[in-house]
């Protein structure tokens, strides 16, 4: 019983800073979007390529447990990038992102993307003030991910479908893919895309800022 309680003020805490985020946000007009995927389904990459369609007015904060390699790749498309290091720990809380607002320089930005930790578990349980979550999976992780980890896709409004450009080179169905999420979530928006060549990438951005 103790535990039980103690999760449940965890996440009652990360909830309320998620909403002072989102409120804070709200109030200066800016959007915030919550990117998700396993390590190596291409996040990162896929961000590189939203940046390189359309870098003004956006900054970044990139999750990771170590490193600020991810957000030296961010800077390198002339963005604000702030990192931030888990030390281990596997997903990314409220609090940490609040902080992280007071490191940017948000005159005219109007965008700010967060790169979560690799992660379909845990990322999936704290909410961080996003507008929108954004699941990213790709064709070489197999169709059963949505079976498996059902709760990144029930509190997704997009999922990407990425690397499309291996898809003849797996047993990887789109079709039965789609149906397991819409089983999950039927208001789930799936976009293709093949980060590595910018297939779907404005596509994406275009369902990225439609309300």
């Amino acid at each position: 019983m103790k535990q039980v309680e103690l999760n449940e003020s965890v996440y009652a805490r990360n909830d309320n800073i998620a909403q002072r985020v989102r409120h804070r946000l709200d109030a200066q007009g800016i959007r915030l979007f919550n990117l998700l995927g396993t390590p190596g389904s291409g996040k990162t990459t896929l961000l590189e390529q939203l940046l390189r369609q359309d870098a003004a007015h956006i900054a970044v904060i990139e999750g990771d447990l170590f490193t600020d390699e991810d957000a030296q790749r961010i800077r390198a498309c002339g963005v604000q990038a702030v990192q931030l290091n888990t030390q281990g720990a596997c997903h990314l809380e409220a609090d940490a992102i609040e902080a992280a607002l007071d490191q940017f320089n948000l005159d005219g930005i109007t965008t700010i993307i967060i790169d979560n930790v690799g992660n379909l578990v845990c990322t999936a349980e704290f909410a961080l003030g996003e507008h929108k979550r954004i699941a990213v999976i790709s064709v070489t992780e197999g169709n059963d991910k949505p079976r498996k980890y059902p709760l990144i896709f029930q509190t997704s409004d997009l999922v990407v479908l990425n690397k499309m450009d291996l898809l003849p080179y797996t047993n990887f169905d789109p079709v039965r893919f789609a149906q397991d999420v819409h089983e999950l979530n039927p208001r789930a928006k799936i976009v293709h895309c093949s980060a590595v060549h910018g297939d779907g990438v404005q596509k994406l951005r275009e369902d990225m800022m439609r309300d």
